[in-house]
């Protein structure tokens, strides 16, 4: 069993994978700095000074009593909230990692095509030598002109 892990392990797509969750943990960071620092502040600017970061629903007070400025805040107070701020700004950030990885696996599928051959499918049929029509490899006469095949 642990050498069909080493293999496992070891083989090239294994480590493929490995570099791509990688890749893929820091491209999440870029765009989670993209949208909270790069796109809500100006489409909050637009919307009259709103912050969707800061925008949550008390559901229950906390030991200390509200209204409270942040998520943040309410949270060291105690309180449970309903953070569609945050919610907002996690779509946005899922909508441009899904986006770019869209344009990437199209790329990829694009370039494989034009760089990968397909491999030819094994033939199924073969010519007779007397009369030339296509018949299966199996078979042991031709069905046309009735000449055995060897």
């Amino acid at each position: 069993m642990l050498k069909d892990f080493l293999k496992f392990a070891v083989r090239g797509n294994a480590v493929d994978m490995a570099v791509g969750i990688v890749i893929g943990a820091a491209f999440g960071t870029i765009v989670k700095s993209l949208v909270d620092d790069v796109l809500m502040p100006p489409l909050g600017l637009l919307l009259g000074g709103l912050d969707f970061s800061s925008l949550f629903i008390v559901l229950k007070e906390g030991t200390t009593p509200g209204p409270y400025a942040t998520p943040a805040l309410a949270k060291a107070a105690g309180a449970v909230t309903l953070n569609y701020g945050l919610f907002a700004n996690a779509m946005v950030s899922f909508f441009i990692i899904a986006f770019a990885v869209y344009w990437v696996v199209k790329g990829y599928n694009k370039a494989a095509d034009k760089l990968i051959p397909k491999e030819d499918a094994a033939p199924t049929t073969k010519a007779c030598p007397e009369c030339c029509t296509a018949i299966p490899l199996a078979a042991k006469r031709c069905p046309a002109c009735t000449s055995t095949l060897g």
